[in-house]
């Protein structure tokens, strides 16, 4: 269950309780009120202030406390406090523990009480207080896990498959019967507020300039292709997804969207442990298995995965170049159809070491290899401009390979008070993406005639980073923190390419190239955070970035040809949090946010490289692309009613010097893709999340997310110079939907739905048309519930997807149509192993390098 609703439900008890006591007697001043029954023991809850009661005595005393786990001394998060008289046992106060398990109740009048701490999964424990004038300091209160054995595994409350909290939205991924043997794509499209389409560009409320962490951290698994990335990570192996749209100081100030942190599964558990699984699909297979072990101080955990997948594809495009009298004339038709198959495998290791009392080392690796082929073949008839061979097909045969690895480390130092906290961490990441094509060119239709023009071309790219981080927390009260810290990321990009043409297969010096790009990035920020009244907290903050760009070619194309900048940005955040405190609707709150994030291309967007597979289709980055500022605006509302949870949204993005894709024909009748700083982009929008359980073992959850966007820009000038465009502009209305429902039967059956509508989605010189997405699923437990199998059919309904798109600028009109086989099922079978007791996880710290705007897909540039 949702942490804040255990808590908003104990404490709605607490108040109930309260007053029902209020209604029956009146007690004399000075003095608590006469017992009633406890209060229904609660469960974790995102931190709250105190919600005080009308028959609260009124005084200066004050108790303090932290509440631990009795076996492993660690804070239990969020744990329910309740104040009850030295004699009956009606509460009259209460609160909740912070994420370091500290608690504090205010505005006591002396005398005698007891506190009573719950937390699920625990016993509640109880200890006696005398109240002075001052403040009185319980020390550590020890819960004691209770726990309920399955089997050889234990495990205890559950949560909802989404969660509110105050900065973020919580997917928890394992709790969805539907992603069992899917990958990160099938997962991230059931996240509230984030779209991936069927060719895996993701994108978070309408804009594709979001950062992707994995376990807050970057990684090089996403540096090149985010679309590729999501392919590789198992969803057995992901337990939640996090969405922070308006993120903090201390976040690395790009990612001007907002994060998207994959949180992949953990062991935080005593004991060894495991997990195996394999399935088997129509569209694609995976097997993966992990072995954990904890003992003491020292923790272990390890999983490795292996996948493959096969898609096949068809499409055609019609191009209509416009006249100056406005008539229109055809000048290319396409035809084509091809097939995909690709795979690899991703794995990973880390060590947990407590070596004294509050000091924590970690060191982590990861790995993944991953590799793609697909052959494909086109028809076209180039009407204009008019050549010769005007009729002709190509065959092109497509490999890349993409190999990275992370390697990283930090130091934690705790102290008496648990809120402070001082880190070190570095990290080195590596990655090597090879992209290879071969066409043959034959006259016609058909293979018969002989061959009439060849092309060969490979692209190896590589990207090294390298970031230093400390950062260091300090509370001056219990309603006060600073937080600080610097830190310095290294990068270090090349993009090596070569072309032969030619029925020879010739060297082309003019289309080959090797280009490098260093990117060094120093940065500071600081954060305070306090509390203005009970109801009402503040969070301030700014992060100051220095950033020097180099770039260079071997073979220079022109003077100017390189790439240097130096800039320096100061990016300023706030929030406000009200809590309401009604006893009517425990839980509610309101925060507003706004923040200044910062996008710098990534290899993605500057690499130069060429990708002519399709001679009259092309593709290449532009390395002269400087970085794109964003104000964010956020208006959040949150409730909790019973088994209900609602969200609401307001929000506004405004963003100068955007990249955004721009296409154009050159002379010889070739369209053009590249990459432009445009002049604005500008969001208005709102979103809905809701979920109900009708009947206790029915969960039934949606999200709606309408937004209006407005794209304006300059006119363009290509190449030499040659080729102008007029200034561009397009705005409309889109919106995003889904609906995630799960029922749970007898006998460890249960049955789960997903469904997802996307509008057609506004481009700067045209627009997509609009797709839908939906998944059921069928699981069986058994073995005790160690085992399960689980049956999930997609997109069942029609084999394919279109997604059609049509380009209208001053030069030309295109229609063009993709689909893509996304009809598939599947069958997976999950085993879980070992001997083990619960043991809460101690938050820790994490680089996270979300500053850089990063790839869609795999497609053109690596």
């Amino acid at each position: 269950m949702n942490k804040l609703l255990f808590t908003s439900l104990g404490l709605a008890g607490l108040l109930a309780g309260a007053e029902t006591a209020s209604a029956q007697t009146t007690p004399p001043a000075g003095t608590p009120p006469a017992g009633a029954r406890p209060a229904a023991t609660p469960g974790a809850a995102t931190p709250a202030p105190r919600l005080a009661l009308p028959e609260t005595p009124k005084g200066a005393g004050r108790v303090t406390g932290t509440v631990l786990d009795a076996a492993t001394k660690k804070p239990v998060q969020f744990a329910t406090v309740a104040l009850l008289p030295a004699t009956g046992e009606k509460p009259i106060d209460g609160t909740a523990a912070d994420e370091r398990g500290r608690f504090v109740l205010k505005g006591l009048a002396p005398g005698s009480y007891r506190v009573q701490v719950s937390f699920l999964g625990y016993g509640n424990q109880m200890a006696n207080v005398t109240v002075t004038d001052g403040t009185t300091d319980l020390g550590n209160l020890a819960l004691t896990a209770t726990t309920q054995k399955l089997g050889d595994v234990t495990v205890t409350g559950e949560r909802d498959i989404i969660e509110t909290k105050p900065d973020r939205i919580v997917y928890n991924a394992e709790k969805d019967i539907t992603n069992s043997g899917g990958t990160a794509a099938d997962v991230l499209r059931k996240v509230p507020l984030v779209n991936v389409d069927p060719e895996g560009k993701v994108e978070l409320r309408g804009t594709s300039n979001v950062r992707v962490l994995i376990n807050n951290k970057p990684s090089s698994i996403v540096s090149s292709s985010v679309a590729d990335a999501i392919k590789q990570i198992p969803a057995d192996q992901i337990k939640s997804i996090e969405v922070i749209t308006t993120p903090s100081a201390k976040y690395d100030a790009e990612g001007t969207g907002g994060i998207i942190n994959i949180i992949l599964k953990k062991n935080n558990l005593e004991g060894a442990n495991g997990s195996v699984g394999l399935a088997a699909g129509t569209r694609n297979s995976n097997a993966n298995g992990s072995v954990n072990y904890r003992k003491g101080k020292v923790g272990l955990t390890s999983s490795m995965s292996g996948f493959a997948f096969y898609s096949p594809s068809r499409n055609n495009l019609t191009r209509y170049l416009k006249n100056p009298d406005g008539t229109e004339d055809k000048a290319l038709e396409q035809e084509g159809d091809g097939n995909s198959l690709g795979g690899g495998g991703f794995g990973r290791l880390g060590l947990d070491y407590d070596p004294a009392k509050y000091h924590n080392l970690t060191l982590s690796v990861q790995a993944n290899r991953f590799a793609n082929s697909g052959d494909n073949r086109q028809f076209n008839n180039l009407i204009l401009p008019l050549q010769a061979a005007n009729q002709f097909t190509r065959d092109t045969d497509r490999k890349s390979s993409s190999q990275s690895y992370d390697a990283s480390g930090s130091y934690t130092r705790t102290f008496e008070d648990k809120r402070r906290e001082w880190s070190l961490l570095a990290q080195h990441t590596r990655n090597r993406n090879v992209q290879d094509y071969d066409l043959s060119q034959y006259e016609g239709r058909t293979q018969i005639a002989p061959i009439s023009y060849q092309e060969q071309s490979d692209n190896l790219s590589r990207n090294l980073e390298t970031t230093l981080q400390t950062d260091y927390a300090h509370p001056f009260s219990e309603n006060s923190l600073l937080e600080t810290g610097v830190k310095a990321i290294m990068r270090r990009v090349s993009s090596d390419y070569d072309v032969y043409d030619g029925l020879d297969l010739n060297y082309n010096p003019a289309r080959s190239n090797l280009f490098d790009y260093n990117q060094d990035v120093v940065s500071g920020y600081g954060t305070y955070g306090f509390s203005a009244t009970k109801k009402l907290s503040f969070k301030l903050g700014a992060r100051v970035e220095s950033t020097r760009i180099r770039g260079s070619f071997e073979q220079r194309q022109s003077e100017n040809s390189g790439v240097s900048q130096n800039y320096t940005n100061l990016l300023p955040n706030l929030s406000l949090n009200y809590q309401p405190q009604n006893p009517k609707k425990p839980g509610q709150s309101v925060r507003l946010a706004y923040s200044r994030r910062i996008q710098r291309p990534q290899i993605y967007y500057l690499n130069p490289f060429v990708n002519a597979a399709d001679t009259l289709n092309i593709s290449y980055g532009n390395p002269d692309l400087e970085p794109e500022l964003t104000d964010s605006y956020e208006l959040n509302y949150t409730t909790f009613i019973k088994s209900s949870t609602l969200n609401l949204s307001a929000y506004n993005r405004r963003t100068g010097n955007a990249i955004e894709s721009v296409r154009f024909i050159d002379r010889n009748g070739v369209n053009r893709q590249t990459f432009f700083n445009i002049g604005r982009n500008i969001t208005y929008g709102m979103s809905v999340y809701g979920s109900v359980k009708p009947v206790p073992k029915w969960t039934l959850g949606g999200n709606v997310n309408v937004y209006y966007v407005s794209l304006e820009s300059p006119a363009l000038s290509f190449g030499d110079g040659s080729i102008n465009t007029s200034a561009y502009s397009n705005d409309g209305v889109m919106y995003n939907l889904n609906l995630n429902s799960s029922y749970k039967f007898e006998k460890g059956y249960s049955l789960q739905f997903y469904g997802g509508l996307n509008s057609p989605r506004v481009q700067l010189q045209g627009k997509q048309a609009a797709w839908t997405y939906y998944s059921l699923g069928f699981r069986k437990q058994f073995l005790k519930e160690k085992a399960d199998i689980t049956l999930n059919a997609d997109n069942f309904l029609t084999a394919t997807r279109n997604l059609s798109t049509t380009f209208d600028t001053d030069q030309f009109r295109q229609d063009a149509n993709y689909y893509i086989y996304l009809r598939s099922a599947r069958l997976a079978f999950n085993y879980r192993f070992g001997k083990v007791t619960t043991q809460p996880q101690r938050q820790k710290r994490s680089i996270r390098n979300d500053d850089t705007k990063q790839g869609e897909s795999g497609q053109g540039q690596q």
